[in-house]
C-alpha cells in the first residue's frame, strides 16, 4: 500500500529573494539549495583563473592585440570565437537577457563563443590582450 507524504511548500519568487552568495535560499522556515549551471556553462563562456605564465607563452599571449578602454559600458556581439586574457582591471559581462553576470579580472583567460551577445561594465581602466579564434580550435 502506498502511502503519501506531503511537505509544505515555498513560492520560488520568495525563495529567490532571499537567496545568499553561497547559494542556499532560505524561504518561511525551508532552506533550499538552488541547483543549476553556471552563467558560464548556460552560454559556453571557458575560463581559466590565474594562469600561469607558462600556458601564456605557451599560447603566444604576448603577440596578441592589445585593447583598452577606462570606465563604460559597451554593448558586444562576438562574430567569432575569441581568446581575451585580461592584463589589467576586471570587466562584468551581463549576457543579453538575463540581469545575472559574470566576472572576470587580472590574470584570467576567456573564450567567448561565437554568436554571444552581452554589455560589458568596466568600472575603470582596463587592458587586455585577445586573439580571434576559428571553430574548432582547442586552446
Amino acid at each position: 500500500m502506498a502511502s503519501l507524504v506531503t511537505a509544505p511548500t515555498a513560492n520560488p519568487s520568495s525563495i529567490k529573494k532571499n537567496c545568499r552568495v553561497d547559494n542556499r535560499c532560505i524561504g518561511k522556515g525551508i532552506t533550499v539549495m538552488r541547483i543549476g549551471k553556471s552563467l558560464e556553462e548556460l552560454y559556453n563562456v571557458k575560463v581559466e583563473r590565474k594562469v600561469p605564465q607558462e600556458r601564456l607563452s605557451q599560447l603566444g599571449v604576448s603577440q596578441w592585440s592589445v585593447w583598452k578602454t577606462g570606465k563604460c559600458r559597451l554593448p558586444w556581439d562576438w562574430q567569432v570565437d575569441q581568446l581575451v586574457y585580461v592584463e589589467e582591471g576586471e570587466v562584468r559581462v551581463v549576457p543579453e537577457g538575463s540581469k545575472d553576470y559574470m566576472r572576470f579580472v587580472a590574470g584570467d583567460l576567456i573564450r567567448y563563443p561565437k554568436w554571444f551577445e552581452a554589455d560589458l561594465f568596466f568600472n575603470g581602466f582596463y587592458q587586455e590582450r585577445y586573439s580571434f579564434r576559428a571553430y574548432g580550435d582547442d586552446y
